[in-house]
């Protein structure tokens, strides 16, 4: 059961990262003809190039499909299956969410237009960052560049939103064919560039950690129900009281930081005089953590 709630919870947090990045498309992008990058980029392009009559969904299939079987043997049969799930959930929003949108407010889109490029590339960027950062951390991705970024970073100690970044630079400048504007290159590089500070603002949140001691007489159930609970490893090490001159434990613990919260609890709940020191870690490096990462020769 436990099993099953989190990869239910890994599903649902995948759809939520997806619909979050198509909804930056079909909102803040598309509708004004701001070009980002990725397949979606390229997908727009298309749209445009044609009179926009070749579907943004399709394109974005097509290409995600070749580049997932690509990325595949790679990134492994896990990475695999989650991203074929948002690919199709991304499909299929690119090709109802905007006649949810017409239905519910046949304006909605036209009224936003009103607030100026600018502000929608703005918008469209920390929407599109927001939602690829979400799928990063399920160990998913939306596709396109996203899964060129996954390869080249499980292979190097590079940025995902600098691969991503640098792959989109050409993408974004071709739009230029299309519209012969040169503004609309810009919000295009100000979408990209404030996207790829997003994800990587988002993605390094959620892998600060923390190191936490715990200093009480209780200290053999905490560790016990930490290690049940919180599924985090804690280590027992040996201290003396200079004052009292008293031999105590002292549990230790490395765990991410939107992890401590539960820690607290758990400790909470068995000692409430219980005595915890909390310090920032630079990296943690391990199981259950971060992989070191060397660049090749």
């Amino acid at each position: 059961m436990k099993k099953f709630l989190s990869t239910l919870k890994t599903y649902i947090l995948l759809t939520v990262g997806t619909l979050t990045y198509v909804a930056a498309w079909t909102i803040f992008l598309i509708p004004n003809k701001i070009v980002g990058g990725g397949v979606s980029g390229v997908a727009s392009l298309i749209f445009f190039g044609t009179g926009e009559g070749f579907p943004v969904s399709y394109t974005f299939f097509i290409i995600n499909a070749v580049l997932l079987l690509l990325g595949m043997k790679s990134l492994g049969r896990d990475f695999g299956i989650k991203t074929v799930f948002s690919i199709i959930v991304a499909t299929l929003a690119f090709k109802y969410l905007p006649v949810i949108y017409d239905k519910i407010d046949p304006d909605f889109i036209s009224n936003l237009s009103e607030n100026g490029p600018l502000t929608l590339a703005i918008f469209g960027g920390i929407v599109a960052g927001t939602g690829v950062g979400i799928n990063f951390m399920q160990g998913g991705s939306t596709g396109g560049t996203d899964i060129v970024a996954l390869m080249a970073t499980k292979r190097y100690n590079l940025s995902p939103g600098k691969v991503i970044a640098y792959v989109d630079l050409f993408i974004i400048g071709s739009s230029f064919l299309i519209f012969q504007d040169i503004t609309k290159v810009i919000y295009g590089y100000v979408q990209l560039g404030v996207m790829s500070f997003t994800l990587d603002w988002v993605i390094s949140g959620s892998k600060q950690s923390v190191q936490i001691f715990i200093f009480s007489k209780k200290y053999s159930e905490i560790a016990d129900k930490i290690t049940t609970e919180a599924n985090r490893g804690v280590s027992v090490l040996n201290a003396t009281g200079w004052f009292t001159k008293e031999d105590n434990k002292v549990l230790m613990i490395l765990a991410r930081k939107y992890e401590s919260n539960n820690i607290y609890r758990i400790i909470k709940s068995i000692d409430k005089d219980a005595f915890i020191s909390v310090g920032s870690v630079m990296g943690v490096y391990g199981k259950g953590f971060e992989q070191i990462k060397t660049k090749k020769e």
